[in-house]
């Protein structure tokens, strides 16, 4: 890894040189745009719309158009001219516990490694931080721009997420928050049931990315002359009838899952069970009450869900 950014993280009066490394990346089967008949690149060229010349890189400004449609142009230098007070440092503004902090904030993660003479007070942070059990809220510059920022501390090593600022959020504003949505208790428990069968401790080294290995077949498959067969998919499952069914012959699925490889028939296996038992229920569910309840069973009341102001 290289080192895309130098500073210090200002703690107090205490000041901990660091270099930033991404600690992420994405990896996907890139492409070129070609042309079918040759193979030869596609290029394009930056050309002005008002007098049609092609545009070099070193007249190339950024613009801001305006509601009235014109063209505001800014330089490098009024760029340059903006205050970024917290550029080059990581200015920690308070602590705070990790599970107050929404993970939907979170944007990209970065690697801090002492830089220079810092090793010490990298490290005496670095453990203060982990037995305090909080992480450290703080802003930061990154090109050009200035982020809120989470520091915490993974494997010996602090991590650095930045974070949208609350307006980037939207709102999760759909209709059927504002409907009434009966759910019978037992489906409830039928669904918790299903959640306990399937919890167990996440090891992501158990995923894998399907397509982009299956795409990488391709490519090989096309290297080497051979024929590219489509592996079969199993056949989608659709919407179950009944929802309790579904359930039970999901909760049934997944236990036989836990059980061993040889209980698992095919990856479609819980949708056929879920449908067939759908299927076989309808008998069972014509003695059941209108609200689909038996006898001795009174019908919930209805719960409105609400959006919180």
């Amino acid at each position: 890894m290289r080192s895309i950014w130098k500073g210090a993280i200002s703690f107090g009066l205490v000041t901990i040189p660091v270099k930033l490394y991404s600690a992420t990346e994405q990896k996907d089967v890139t492409f070129h745009q070609v042309h079918r008949e040759d193979g030869g690149r596609i290029k394009y060229k930056r050309v002005c719309s008002v007098d049609g010349e092609e545009v070099p890189y070193s007249d190339i400004a950024k613009g801001y158009e305006l509601a009235t449609g014109e063209m505001v142009v800014l330089t490098d230098e009024d760029f340059a001219d903006l205050p970024l007070t917290s550029s080059r440092r990581i200015d920690v503004l308070q602590f705070t516990p990790a599970d107050q902090i929404d993970p939907i904030y979170f944007a990209k993660s970065y690697y801090l490694e002492p830089d220079g003479q810092g090793a010490k007070p990298y490290v005496l942070l670095r453990d203060a931080l982990e037995r305090s059990g909080q992480v450290a809220v703080v802003k930061v510059a990154l090109r050009q721009r200035e982020s809120l920022a989470a520091l915490r501390v993974r494997d010996g090593v602090f991590v650095l997420e930045t974070m949208l600022w609350p307006d980037e959020i939207r709102e999760a504003d759909f209709g059927f928050l504002e409907e009434d949505v009966d759910v019978r208790p037992q489906e409830l428990k039928m669904a918790e049931s299903l959640i306990d069968t399937m919890v167990a401790d996440f090891d992501p080294t158990e995923y894998k990315d399907a397509y982009r290995e299956a795409l990488q077949e391709v490519i090989e498959a096309k290297v080497a002359g051979k024929e590219v067969v489509a592996p079969e998919t199993p056949a989608e499952a659709g919407p179950a009838v009944d929802l309790m069914a579904a359930l039970r012959a999901s909760v049934e699925a997944a236990k036989r899952e836990r059980q061993g490889p040889a209980a698992a028939k095919s990856p479609g296996r819980a949708a056929k069970a879920a449908s067939g038992a759908a299927a076989a229920s309808g008998a069972a569910a014509a003695k059941t009450g209108p609200d689909g309840t038996g006898e001795e069973e009174k019908a919930p009341k209805k719960r409105k869900t609400r959006r919180s102001a």
